[in-house]
């Protein structure tokens, strides 16, 4: 069955309308492009028809883009020769939305042919604004609620059907460069306002207003097919050009250390296309994409950034019971966190009732709700009527008797056992006997909390990431009794408030904490070694991550960590591992340098908290050496520290789905996006070559790198972690 069908009006406009079987939103599948060049064709060669229009079946969105399951697969489809199948295929999709794009005109004289349009009724993303693009004009419904953008550098790809190079030609490099190199979404107004769209009409209107340009028969050549072309900005080899590019690449590199293959890609295809005619530009961006799929990173990132990340939000580890979403919430503590949790809860429209000892902390958390609002209706992303709407849903009080009929409960207070159980007692005397009871921790054991109530198959912990509103991955973790309920009720509560699960079972740290500590240990301890700062934090970041292990924790605050510290020394006795890293945190506590919040860390900060450089009385307590580490051996410890929690919380059951371990690692802590995670970087390196590094690891720094007993075995085997782990390609 087709996604594509068409039909001819009595004026002779043939309207092609996209319809993709089974799926809310359209999407290109292989077949699609060929089913749309068949109907492109049957109009071109109808002399009644006079042009066409383009346009979706469903409902305020046009297109969501490519289905990236199929990219992922692109490489294994492209047979023996990968790099030229892969190429070829571009090309031969190329062609079509190049034959839309000259319509049937003369080579030649650009004479003849006829006007293509495309009506976007909404969001039009990825290949669903290449291929209006390649149209010759662009109608978008004034629909507010709708993107229109090139996503693509989000998961490690760019815009490879044409998109890049056209928008380029259309709009100028500098222009273009928020959409292609950071992924810019708009709405029809801004896309209109960028250059990205020609008109913004009435939802009702827009067939129409498509059906009158085309009528009038309009000029719709392409700039870029007609003599005396100049591009927008300048070329590169023109003065403002030139300059435009060098800062293109200044600022790509500046932000990306050079760690994504997919941004440096999209520059040089950017680059090298505007400096050649149009359809040699076409193959230029063409051989850059097949750069880019035949990386590594490309297949890691689309699998854990989008396919597993939307099988996770979908409930792929549900329980196979009844629908637990959440209709009442009461929230237990009205601090930073608590105040957060209330915020998002009445955002996705669930009564909440937000409970503190005294009625001002209360009133506050609230209005943390109002002040968010506040700042959305100066933006134009919120309403007075909908922050009006949003704040009746929430009760701020300190009456328990306001929780009778929540059916889940999320306690958010001090991170002390004692004070915990309290307030869980004090819960289940009001609430009723089928409320689930969630605690939100990152350190203390679940298991053990749960011994606070009478009914432990209900209780489960959730650890959601500050702040609440914009980490967009929550940590749900099952104690040793939590039942599938409590698991079911806590994984639909996180789809409510549209936010990524991973479920792990109970252990020190659960996952996420587990593997950021020995990342933030691991540069502390180089410090102690006399490694230079700016190298151990810099290393990191050209790893890709956010911020260095140093820069970290100053963001966390040192005596968080200091308290950490202090907690898992008593719990592990002499098997504690961390005592040259306690020696460095204690010192800088004692100096009061707390970090960010208290303006002095590892780093200088002027009164108005920004860095200023390292603090010099570091390199007077631990000098830096003579001879430095190389750059390669420093991020490997930085890695591998990380790495092999990641391993050792899988072979330990802590972890019981590697997809949640790659999904969690990149949206908790900024894990090497490029790299698609932990397990996908291993897959990349491979278990051999990660066994052995880990070898000379240990032998060099220590037991901390000791290679785990499931790396070890997958290594002998030449096993890779997604052919032996991946439950969905396993089951299939």
């Amino acid at each position: 069955m087709t996604d594509f069908t068409m039909k001819t009006d009595a004026d002779g406009v043939a309207i092609i309308t996209w319809d993709t079987v089974g799926k809310s939103m359209n999407v290109m599948n292989e077949q699609g492009f060929f089913d749309l060049e068949k109907l492109v064709d049957e109009a071109l060669t109808d002399d009644a028809v006079k042009g066409i229009i383009i346009t979706s079946g469903k409902e305020g969105t046009f297109a969501g883009g490519m289905d990236l399951n199929i990219i992922a697969r692109m490489k294994e489809m492209a047979g023996d020769e990968p790099a030229k199948g892969l190429f070829d295929g571009l090309m031969q999709m190329h062609g079509i939305l190049r034959k839309i794009e000259r319509a049937g005109m003369d080579s030649k004289t650009n004479k003849g042919g006829k006007p293509i349009a495309a009506a976007l009724p909404g969001t039009a993303l990825g290949i669903g604004l290449e291929i209006p693009l390649a149209c010759h004009r662009i109608f978008a419904a004034d629909n507010p609620k709708a993107k229109i953008g090139l996503p693509e550098i989000m998961v490690g790809i760019f815009p490879g059907m044409g998109g890049t190079t056209r928008l380029v030609r259309k709009m100028g490099a500098m222009a273009a460069s928020p959409l292609l190199l950071e992924g810019k979404l708009n709405d029809p107004k801004k896309a209109k306002m960028a250059g990205v769209v020609d008109e913004v009409v009435a939802p009702e209107e827009l067939i129409a207003k498509a059906k009158a340009w085309i009528l009038s028969e309009p000029k719709f050549v392409k700039p870029w097919d007609e003599k005396g072309y100049k591009m927008p900005g300048g070329a590169p080899y023109h003065p403002a050009g030139f300059m435009t590019y060098v800062g293109a690449s200044a600022m790509v590199h500046g932000k990306t250390q050079g760690a994504f293959p997919a941004a440096k890609a999209l520059l040089s295809a950017a680059y090298e296309g505007a400096l050649v005619p149009f359809d040699t530009a076409i193959k230029i961006e063409a051989r850059w994409f097949t750069n880019v799929l035949m990386n590594p990173s490309s297949s890691a990132m689309i699998r854990s950034l989008f396919i597993n990340k939307e099988a996770l939000e979908k409930g792929a580890n549900r329980p196979d019971v009844a629908d637990e979403r959440v209709k009442k919430v009461g929230v237990m503590g009205a601090g930073m966190m608590g105040a957060g949790i209330t915020l998002v809860s009445a955002m996705a429209g669930m009564e909440v009732v937000l409970i503190d000892q005294k009625q001002e902390a209360a009133e506050k958390g609230k209005s943390y709700t109002a002040d968010y609002m506040d700042k959305g209706i100066k933006r134009g992303k919120a309403t007075e009527a909908k922050k009006v709407a949003t704040l009746d849903l929430i009760t701020a009080t300190t009456d328990y008797a306001a929780l009778e009929g929540c059916d889940l409960i999320i306690e958010a207070v001090f991170e002390d056992p004692g004070v915990k159980a309290a307030v869980t007692k004090e819960v289940l005397k009001v609430v009723g006997d089928d409320c689930i009871f969630a605690t939100n921790t990152s350190t203390l054991p679940i298991t053990e909390l749960a011994k606070a109530s009478d009914k432990p198959d209900q209780f489960i912990g959730i650890h959601f990431f500050s702040p609440v509103e914009k980490m967009m991955l929550v940590e749900i973790i099952k104690g040793k009794e939590t039942g599938p309920r409590a698991v079911a009720k806590a994984l639909d509560y996180v789809r409510q408030i549209r936010k990524t699960p991973v479920v792990v079972n109970d252990a020190r740290f659960f996952y996420c904490n587990r593997c950021i500590i020995p990342y933030i240990n691991e540069g502390i301890r180089m410090v102690a070694e006399g490694v230079a700062p700016a190298l151990i934090d810099n290393a990191a970041r050209q790893l890709g991550f956010p911020v260095g292990p140093l820069q970290l924790v100053d963001e966390t605050s040192i005596d968080l960590g200091a308290k950490i510290a202090r907690a898992t020394r008593a719990a592990m006795g002499d098997d504690y591992p961390d005592g040259a890293v306690d020696e460095v945190i204690f010192w800088m506590e004692e100096q009061g340098r707390l970090g960010r919040k208290s303006n002095a860390g590892f780093f200088d900060y002027d009164e108005k908290g920004k860095r200023q450089g390292y603090w010099e009385g570091l390199a007077a307590q631990y000098p830096q050496a003579d001879d430095q580490p190389d750059l390669i051996t420093v991020q490997h410890r930085l890695m591998f520290a990380q790495v092999l929690e990641a391993v050792r919380a899988l072979e330990e059951g802590v972890l019981e789905d590697i997809r949640e371990g790659d999904v969690g690692a990149i949206l908790a802590w900024g894990f090497a996006p490029w790299s698609g995670g932990p397990f996908s970087w291993l897959d990349i390196i491979g278990t051999p070559y990660a066994a052995e590094r880990c070898d000379q690891l240990a032998e060099e720094f220590g037991p901390r790198f000791a290679t785990p007993a499931l790396l070890r075995e997958m290594a002998d085997k030449n096993q890779s972690f997604y052919k032996r782990f991946d439950t969905e390609a396993n089951a299939a």
